[in-house]
């Protein structure tokens, strides 16, 4: 869901490449350089990113598409 945030809405250029096999979170909080050492770091991290959310302008088209469907579905 973090990438759902656009970059320029969390001011970054773009989401930082995650390899496999290193737990997604912690690795974007590392390339961004904020705290990953635990549970409570990663949490901030979120609270940080959602904080940047002003408006449906700061979230990915293809997520708005995708939840608009799935209301259509589940209301119809």
């Amino acid at each position: 869901m973090w990438q759902c945030v656009t970059p320029r809405a969390v001011g970054i250029a773009r989401w930082p490449e995650v390899p496999r096999g290193v737990d997604y979170k912690t690795g974007v909080c590392r390339a961004l350089g904020w705290p990953a050492d635990d549970q409570a770091d990663l949490a901030r991290a979120w609270q940080r990113i959602l904080a940047s959310v002003g408006s449906y302008r700061d979230l990915e088209p293809a997520l708005l598409g995708r939840v608009e469907e799935l209301i259509d579905w589940v209301t119809g």
